[in-house]
């Protein structure tokens, strides 16, 4: 008769005497023996458990990962905190966090789990929140975007005709009453190039509320038309770059890189007296990166307090699910990069 060694003597009131799931399984995938707390949580008798699969007792959708995990372990990876989900003799799901050892020589699998059944709960009743209030951030977000569109279109359409009007009539009255003395022209030359800059005012605003062009040609258009743009009117060098595929970038996140790179823009005319702006969208396999750089005064972004803006751009990217960082040193420009899950 084999007499217990000390450590086996602690090892076996370990075995019996801890609160967490300890069990030893065969190769096959078989329980060869559990605690008490297996019998307990699973509510089956020693019988029940030993005579049937390990793997029917595990929840069905949690089969094929446990699998795939099992055979990695029989080939000598190490099990830590692998969680998988078991169900009870009367019903109830268990969630169990497992830490395994396959021993080759004895053709055995030691496991030892923890009950994280409350603490999962926890997580998933948060998830739940947390895709509520993100639901309804972007239900709000796409509202905005509806409202911003409708007023897009009434300035363009509805007060940019009615300056086109007021033009067209300014120039009628400068070609066609020569009875006009000399400072009375003056003015009606005036008003005549006052409205064609009025006209070109409202698109522009139009443009900056709801981009039409970024729903009927898409965000490298866009982007390449408000580069020029930036470039025409603040007589600074801007370039567009795109190393993506356009197609698997959702409409939401087209529409916050925009956002993103109009406010970056904005702080580049007001803070940044840059010589060269760089706007570069590029891909990998799971993400999608805005980067708009610059050559200006920079600033310590340690030491300055997030405005308006730079909330407002992480916001934006946290809203689908990314993260928007600022690189800058004094002297030496900065960097908006925005990164987004594809």
């Amino acid at each position: 008769m084999h007499t217990l060694t000390h450590t086996e003597a602690d090892a076996l009131s370990f075995f019996h005497m801890t609160p967490d799931l300890v069990c030893i399984a065969s190769k096959e995938g078989y329980f060869k023996k559990v605690n008490k707390s297996v019998l307990e949580k699973l509510e089956y008798s020693e019988t029940e458990l030993f005579s049937r699969p390990i793997k029917d007792f595990q929840h069905p959708d949690d089969q094929p990962p446990t699998a795939q995990t099992r055979a990695e372990l029989l080939e000598g990876k190490h099990l830590v905190n692998f969680q998988n989900r078991y169900i009870s003799k009367s019903g109830k799901v268990i969630w169990l966090e497992w830490t395994s050892i396959y021993v080759p020589d004895k053709e055995i699998v030691f496991a030892i789990a923890k009950d994280i059944t409350s603490r999962k709960l926890i997580d998933l009743e948060t998830e739940q929140k947390y895709l509520k209030f993100k639901n309804l951030a972007t239900h709000f977000k796409t509202k905005i975007e509806k409202d911003r569109k409708y007023f897009a279109v009434e300035l363009h359409e509805e007060l940019a005709q009615l300056a086109a009007v007021i033009k067209q009539d300014m120039d009628w009255l400068g070609s066609n009453t020569p009875e006009l003395n000399g400072f009375a022209k003056e003015r009606v030359t005036h008003a005549v190039t006052v409205s064609g800059m009025m006209i070109t005012t409202i698109r522009r605003i139009a443009f900056s509320v709801s981009p039409n062009i970024l729903s009927d040609l898409g965000l490298n258009e866009t982007l390449v038309w408000m580069c020029d743009e930036f470039s025409a009117i603040n007589h600074i060098p801007c370039e567009f770059e795109a190393a993506y595929d356009e197609q698997r970038v959702s409409p939401e996140i087209r529409m916050d890189f925009f956002r993103i790179c109009q406010e970056a823009m904005n702080n580049i005319i007001r803070h940044a007296a840059a010589k060269r702006v760089n706007v570069c969208i590029r891909e990998d396999n799971s993400f999608v990166y805005l980067v708009i750089s610059d050559d200006g005064k920079g600033f310590d972004v340690l030491s300055t307090p997030a405005g308006s803006g730079i909330t407002g751009m992480q916001e934006l990217a946290s809203s689908v699910n990314g993260v928007l960082e600022i690189h800058s040193i004094p002297g030496e420009g900065t960097i908006v990069s925005a990164k987004v899950p594809l």
